[in-house]
């Protein structure tokens, strides 16, 4: 295939209605879920816990998009008066990549708000693990070699790192340049998964799922692979993680064209109850995206 045709499938794979997936989920839910903890933690200490506990356990996806503003101001305004503060740069990455990939419909905004979040959370990384400068320009066997020096401390760190720069790639999905950089963050993650496979609940398990399901077999993709990685995820999480199953639904039962693999997951989504403890905005999000997938299965398959 050449390059031309891989960008017009990346478009519409990664990009484009499937965009709006990735977005409301991915981010939400993964990033958010290991973000919150530490949002704003080193400078306003109680209140970090406070903030990401009403955050990840409100039932009002509006009223977060409608309030994130307000800390995104926040940070910029702290950063600038310590522009090399580590914490800072991280927790300011985390959230920016959050919501632009949540809230922003604005294909040039949300790919300039990505751009940011990756460039602050390289730098953090770099100002945080040692030997972890220039990450995304080192030969790739470097790059492989500096990661399998990282230990289980470093995991947080590496995940986020993985996470935010997936997120970027997302928002760059027709730079075919960016698409390329997938492979550093697929193996960020995988390392995560190695080192610490419980992490964030599993969400490792569910990133690699989704890596694995962008591609139909024929063009390089291994969605039984992927359809492994989110049943771990599933179990690491008691499946009370309801973006798993609509992923699952979604990357894999929609690319193979499993229809009763496909509604069975997202009618199950549709009967579960959305709370549970810093779960309920993801999966309140959740629920409303496999409403859209069930209505829209008889055009699909």
């Amino acid at each position: 295939m050449v390059i031309g045709d891989m960008r017009g499938y990346w478009a519409a794979r990664f990009g484009a209605g499937a965009l709006q997936l990735k977005r409301w989920l991915l981010l939400t839910g993964v990033l958010l879920a290991s973000g919150c903890a530490s949002l704003l933690g080193s400078v306003t200490g109680g209140l970090a816990s406070n903030l990401s506990a009403a955050i990840l356990n409100s039932d009002d996806p509006a009223m977060i998009r409608d309030g994130a503003p307000a800390y995104l101001i926040l940070i910029d305004s702290l950063l600038a008066g310590s522009p090399d503060n580590a914490a800072l740069l991280a927790q300011s990455a985390e959230l920016h990549s959050a919501y632009a990939g949540a809230f922003v419909a604005d294909p040039d905004r949300a790919a300039q708000l990505h751009s940011k979040a990756k460039a602050q959370i390289l730098r953090a990384t770099c100002l945080g693990l040692k030997n972890a400068c220039d990450l995304e320009k080192r030969d790739f066997d470097d790059f492989s070699a500096w990661l399998n020096t990282q230990g289980a401390k470093s995991v947080p760190a590496l995940y986020n790192l993985g996470s935010i720069w997936a997120g970027w790639i997302q928002g760059n999905s027709s730079n075919f340049a960016a698409i390329a950089q997938l492979a550093r963050v697929k193996a960020l993650i995988q390392r995560v998964a190695d080192l610490d496979p419980e992490y964030a609940d599993g969400g490792a398990f569910l990133y690699l799922g989704v890596f694995e399901t962008l591609l139909p077999p024929a063009m390089g993709g291994r969605p039984e692979l992927g359809r492994q990685h989110f049943e771990r995820a599933l179990e690491i999480s008691n499946e009370r993680n309801l973006i798993v199953k609509v992923m699952l639904a979604d990357q894999y039962g929609r690319l193979m064209f499993e229809r009763e693999l496909h509604d069975r997951l997202l009618n199950e989504v549709m009967a579960a109850q959305v709370q549970a403890p810093g779960l309920t905005l993801m999966n309140t999000v959740a629920k409303e995206r496999a409403q859209q997938l069930l209505d829209s299965a008889d055009d699909y398959f």
